[in-house]
């Protein structure tokens, strides 16, 4: 199956899995996905992810995090995920305008010329980039 938006789906599996209450998730493996994987985990928004090997594509499961439980209603990490830029419309940002998720509680994802990081890496070192997504 091709998927125009790998980042888009990804979100989307994300948001639904936290929706339905499932502990694990699973879905097609590229490196940008990796990437944007490595940032959640590092913020704490994912317990962690594992790459596993199939064909004729791996396969990326990853561990979802949950906060605290209100009877059998579990409260995910993930709050809130939503794709900036998208196929159709590209949102880039210069250094000195990356934006704020949600007054510095959440997390912008850039993709910049030195690879994938979060908008507060890029301030730091300087860099604008293309904003994939906030998460909060």
């Amino acid at each position: 199956m091709v998927i125009s938006d790998p980042i888009g789906d990804l979100l989307t599996r994300l948001r639904n899995a936290t929706a339905a209450n499932h502990d694990t998730l699973e879905l097609p493996d590229s490196k940008l996905k990796r990437e944007i994987l490595r940032i959640l985990l590092a913020e704490g928004f994912i317990k962690g992810y594992e790459v596993i090997q199939d064909t004729p594509q791996n396969r990326i499961k990853v561990a979802l995090r949950y906060m605290q439980s209100v009877g059998q209603r579990r409260i995910p990490a993930l709050a809130g995920l939503k794709r900036v830029s998208k196929p159709g419309l590209r949102v880039y940002a210069p250094a000195d305008e990356i934006p704020v998720v949600q007054r510095g509680l959440g997390v912008a994802i850039l993709t910049t010329s030195k690879g994938v990081m979060t908008g507060k890496q890029a301030k730091r070192i300087g860099i604008g980039g293309e904003v994939l997504a906030f998460i909060y």
